[in-house]
């Protein structure tokens, strides 16, 4: 298997994209890398503490690199962080990156964009699947999900902190992509694969904080 890097969010996306990509058995995924906010020591956007980052990646088997970035944080910062991590990893011959990104052009091509200037290839499992049978396909398949963090200019603040399940899904709004895709909302995985044990935990308070509800899942 050639050897890869899994840009990991610590969502349902990232997990069945590895799930996928440990089927295919064509990549064997040495690193995740996530980036955290400095500040708050908490994934980026998803807002999920580093207990739980760290208790999942262990979970799932694979050794984790944390990017801690500013909040905000300007591009060209984050861009020379991940051309360092990268760039370590080019030189000991990982040739590609795994990402879960579903429909998105602009960032496919960004992506693509940066992994060219160091001769990285990007790899995207789900790409263009429809978004509706991916989500029943990360049920289906006892993936378990809890949302983390929903933009309150698209979706109302009472999805954050629920289980990401059917019930949810035949909740969501006329114009909702399934999975969230638009930055509708994001969610922590915590159970079913990729993981190889369950991580415990419990729901917390939920925030609103420049639009956005977030959360908080407490590890136990």
């Amino acid at each position: 298997m050639k050897p890869a890097i899994m840009s990991w969010s610590s969502g349902k996306d990232s997990a069945l994209a590895l799930h996928r990509i440990r089927q295919t058995q064509q990549y064997e995924i040495v690193q995740l890398v996530t980036t955290l906010t400095e500040e708050f020591g908490r994934v980026s956007m998803h807002g999920v503490r580093e207990e739980l980052l760290d208790r999942q990646a262990k979970a799932i088997g694979v050794p984790l690199t944390k990017i801690r970035i500013p909040t905000p944080c300007p591009n060209s910062l984050y861009e020379a962080k991940m051309t360092e991590f990268l760039t370590t990893w080019q030189k000991q011959g990982v040739r590609h990156v795994i990402f879960g990104d579903l429909f998105l052009q602009d960032v496919r091509s960004y992506r693509e964009q940066q992994l060219q200037r160091l001769d990285l290839e990007g790899v995207f499992p789900l790409w263009e699947e429809d978004t509706r049978h991916l989500a029943e396909e990360m049920i289906a398949i006892g993936l378990r999900a809890t949302v983390t963090c929903v933009d309150t200019r698209q979706m109302d603040a009472r999805f954050s902190g629920r289980p990401f399940d059917r019930r949810f899904l035949s909740e969501l709004e006329a114009g909702i992509d399934p999975c969230g895709e638009n930055g509708e909302f994001h969610s922590f995985v915590h159970g079913g694969p990729p993981l190889n044990i369950s991580i415990p935990l419990t729901v917390g308070e939920t925030q609103i904080r420049n639009g956005f509800a977030f959360t908080d899942l407490i590890p136990t």
